[in-house]
């Protein structure tokens, strides 16, 4: 495990004086201060130069003829939104291609950047204001770059197979392990990725040109990253690794180091989720040797393909704070690490509602586990996880990220230090039979079981051929047999349980019907309650 490397923090002037423009030019008050400095805002901004510069722009003293419409104030109807979100979200929600913000070799976006890269150990990092699956979709577009064959991890997000389908990618598949007693897959390991990519080749697959791995998982296991390159670059491989769920590795030596410096050429994360920047915002980062470096210009482009030409200012600076704060405040991040643990310890001694992690490391995918998903097995409630994520919600005001049948997961941001107690006895409520009388109503005892999650079914043309093929909506019951059209996930994962191209089967067909009926959302489906599903026409 590695520390994060220490950075020099950027005093706001030698951003000004580096950068120019706007940032250069702010105007000077009768008092002798800038209006950055009379409204704080150095104190704010300091090591952030991107947020630095957006910060100096918004204290100008300018009239705005451009976009956004609301002009950077609370007049007309940007008080509306003045009055709901704040007039300084307004000031600091600004049109791209600005001379001293983003415009520009050497720009604060630029600098922020090179900053997020070594943080993390990257070659070069990639700001997203598409979240992850912005990321994913990139990774595959320039993956078919390198050439169409692409061995993936079954329980890869969506977005990856969205990706597949835009490239045209040759796809196959690497299974993970599943822990069929609490339906949640983990990782691959180095031995059946070389496996599957020995199928491929006995079976005129063709050369893989990238492999697309999932760590940490849903759950919180954490695949042999290292390993894994191996395999891939001896095949002559990039390797993507989703790692939406770890953009705090790599910053306290008691976690797991960050994949790119593991050997992954290419990385997706979402700093929102376990980190502190504003939902949708995410990074890409670039490996290092000759695999990454030829991946570079394709990584370019698909970047340019997949964001907005409008990203937003607002979720850009949020990252170039994150990355600051995951360098600088080493306290904080220990302090949260503390506070997990300690969390852990708690259930662990209660013994009523097992962490379903501390069994991860029986899998041979899995060499470590993130701290900060902590799986509790809630059976001993008498009732299915859905139904005790909900009735958490209703009743107690406790929100978990997701739930399986046997297993709820409860998500602690780095940094942060909850009152895990206020679950714990949420739970013990419940398992007693002792809620309020509000539960009456509640979709709890009533909601369906769950079946195991199921394994995919045959691949029997290419996810492209089949999402732009004539297709037809059938009866649930009549799906059974045919070639879906489109993709199709219960959230949360988000795992594709059918991929355009694949014969849905009939258990398949049950799994995400019950998974609708208990509450979760199926994205691609045709309504709600997955009463039918959309085939190529044979």
């Amino acid at each position: 495990m590695t520390h994060a490397p220490e950075f020099p923090t950027f005093a706001l002037d030698d951003a000004a004086g580096a950068f120019g423009g706007a940032a250069a030019n702010a105007s000077v008050d009768v008092q002798g201060q800038s209006p950055l400095e009379a409204s704080g805002a150095s104190r704010e901004t300091a090591g952030a130069p991107y947020a630095a510069a957006l910060a100096m722009h918004a204290a100008r003293d300018s009239t705005a003829f451009l976009v956004p419409g609301h002009g950077a104030d609370a007049s007309g109807l940007g008080l509306g939104q003045a009055e709901y979100f704040g007039e300084r979200v307004l000031e600091l929600d600004v049109t791209p291609l600005l001379d001293g913000i983003d415009l520009g070799d050497g720009s604060p976006r630029e600098q922020a950047e090179r900053l997020a890269a070594d943080a993390w150990g990257a070659s070069r990092t990639w700001f997203l204001t598409g979240g992850s699956s912005m990321g994913n979709r990139m990774a595959a577009l320039a993956a078919r770059g390198l050439g169409e064959g692409v061995l993936m991890q079954r329980s890869a997000h969506s977005s990856f197979v969205d990706g597949i389908i835009l490239g045209g990618s040759s796809p196959s598949f690497v299974l993970p392990e599943v822990d069929l007693e609490h339906g949640i897959a983990h990782g691959v390991t180095p031995d059946s990725v070389a496996e599957a990519l020995a199928e491929r080749q006995a079976s005129g697959g063709g050369d893989v040109a990238a492999i697309y791995i999932v760590s940490p998982s849903y759950f919180g296991a954490v695949a042999d990253v290292a390993g894994i390159a191996e395999v891939a670059h001896e095949a002559g491989a990039a390797l993507i690794v989703d790692a939406a769920w770890g953009a705090h590795f790599g910053f306290l030596p008691e976690l797991p180091d960050s994949p790119v410096r593991l050997g992954a050429d290419l990385v997706v994360t979402s700093t929102h989720k376990l980190t502190s920047s504003l939902s949708q915002s995410a990074l890409v980062h670039l490996g290092h040797g000759p695999i990454a470096r030829t991946l570079e210009p394709h990584v370019e482009r698909a970047h340019r393909m997949t964001a907005s030409t409008s990203e937003s200012s607002l979720l850009l600076a949020s990252l170039d704070l994150d990355r600051r704060d995951l360098v600088e405040r080493r306290d904080l991040l220990e302090e949260s690490h503390a506070a997990v643990l300690a969390a852990r310890a708690m259930f662990r001694a209660d013994g009523r509602f097992p962490v379903a992690s501390d069994a991860f490391g029986g899998f041979p995918s899995t060499v470590a586990i993130d701290p900060f998903r902590i799986p509790l097995d809630i059976r001993a409630t008498g009732l299915d996880g859905h139904t005790v994520r909900l009735r958490l919600a209703r009743e107690y005001g406790v929100m978990v990220e997701m739930a399986t049948v046997s297993c709820i997961v409860a998500v602690i941001g780095i940094g942060k230090t909850p009152d895990t107690r206020v679950l714990l006895d949420a739970l013990t409520e419940i398992a007693a039979g002792t809620a309020d009388s509000r539960s009456a109503d509640a979709a709890g005892d009533s909601a369906p079981s769950i079946p195991p999650m199921p394994g995919p079914g045959a691949m029997r043309i290419r996810p492209r051929a089949a999402y732009l093929a004539d297709a037809e909506t059938v009866s649930f019951s009549d799906a059974v047999g045919r070639i879906s059209a489109d993709s199709l996930a219960a959230y949360p994962p988000g795992i594709p349980n059918v991929l355009p191209g694949e014969e849905i089967t009939l258990e398949v067909v049950e799994f995400l019907r019950a998974s609708a009926a208990a509450g979760s959302h199926v994205r691609g489906a045709v309504d709600s309650a997955v009463s039918a599903f959309r085939v190529v026409v044979e």
